[in-house]
């Protein structure tokens, strides 16, 4: 029987994501407009600013991530949207807009029956975003802004997954049948979805590929920093379920870093996301 539910929410959502009009789920309807917003070369910080002025909660965000350790180290604090912006970038925006709706989805009264999940997901999630940064500035040499994004979304598919599935109360309550949805469709949902929100081909790739075991001799691509940094963080904060599941293999992270580079990445990414939970305030 709980085949046939599985089977019946992959065809909802596989209608949803093929179709001309895509109704994105109520936790991506910021995100959509921040999306939106950013995409026209005309957009000015003042339009920005009243975007994410109708949105307490994402204005409490920004602003406080602007006045975070990472982002402050004069120690002058900023009260206005606009302001905080300007200090943070309008990259941030978009990655504040996203953590926005994520936490709004495991705070909703339909993910309660995932809340140990859920809480390990946003564990995992925060880490990988954090790493993602450090190796993408320290190692790849590439926008460090757009990988900690990546880290962010790169999970979506479990979250979303998690908020379809909570409409089949059969499904909540077969705990491996469930297991077994989530980590086999997450990164092709994840990577549908988030095509669907037009963001950049390279994201996309990174998303799609960050569970496919691969030999990478050397981090260079957006890919090859999500794919590394899920690894490590599988370490220390898997979101998956070791008696459904088996332990994820890392053994690939000895060919490609030394004890000590690993060492440093790691500590170097705790300091991130201490920043990233204070400031997105999870």
């Amino acid at each position: 029987m709980s085949n046939a539910v599985t089977f019946k929410i992959l065809e909802d959502i596989a209608r949803d994501l093929s179709g001309n009009e895509i109704s994105f789920p109520t936790f991506l309807d910021i995100t959509f407009q921040v999306r939106t917003a950013l995409k026209d070369p005309n957009l000015n910080v003042e339009q920005l600013a009243k975007l994410v002025g109708a949105e307490p909660l994402m204005s409490a965000k920004i602003i406080r991530m602007s006045n975070s350790v990472a982002m402050n180290p004069s120690g002058r604090e900023i009260a206005d949207v606009k302001s905080a912006i300007v200090r943070v970038g309008m990259e941030a925006v978009r990655t504040v807009s996203f953590a926005v709706a994520m936490e709004q989805l495991l705070k909703s009264k339909q993910m309660q029956p995932f809340e140990g999940i859920s809480q390990r997901l946003w564990e995992h999630t925060s880490h990988v975003a954090a790493l993602c940064r450090v190796l993408a500035r320290k190692i790849a040499k590439i926008n460090g802004d757009e990988a900690m994004f990546a880290g962010l979304v790169h999970d979506i598919g479990v979250f979303y997954l998690m908020s379809r599935a909570a409409n089949f109360p059969e499904l909540v309550n077969d705990k491996p049948e469930l297991h077994a949805l989530l980590v086999g469709w997450h990164d092709n949902i994840g990577h549908a979805l988030l095509s669907a929100l037009n963001l950049p081909e390279s994201v996309l790739v990174a998303v799609q590929e960050h569970e496919t075991d691969r030999e990478i001799k050397e981090i260079h691509s957006l890919s090859d920093v999500l794919y590394v940094a899920n690894k490590i963080a599988n370490r220390a904060a898997c979101w998956r379920d070791p008696e459904l599941d088996g332990v994820v293999d890392t053994s690939m992270l000895e060919s490609i870093l030394d004890p000590e580079t690993l060492a440093s990445i790691i500590e170097e990414s705790q300091e991130e996301v201490q920043s990233l939970k204070s400031a997105l305030g999870g």
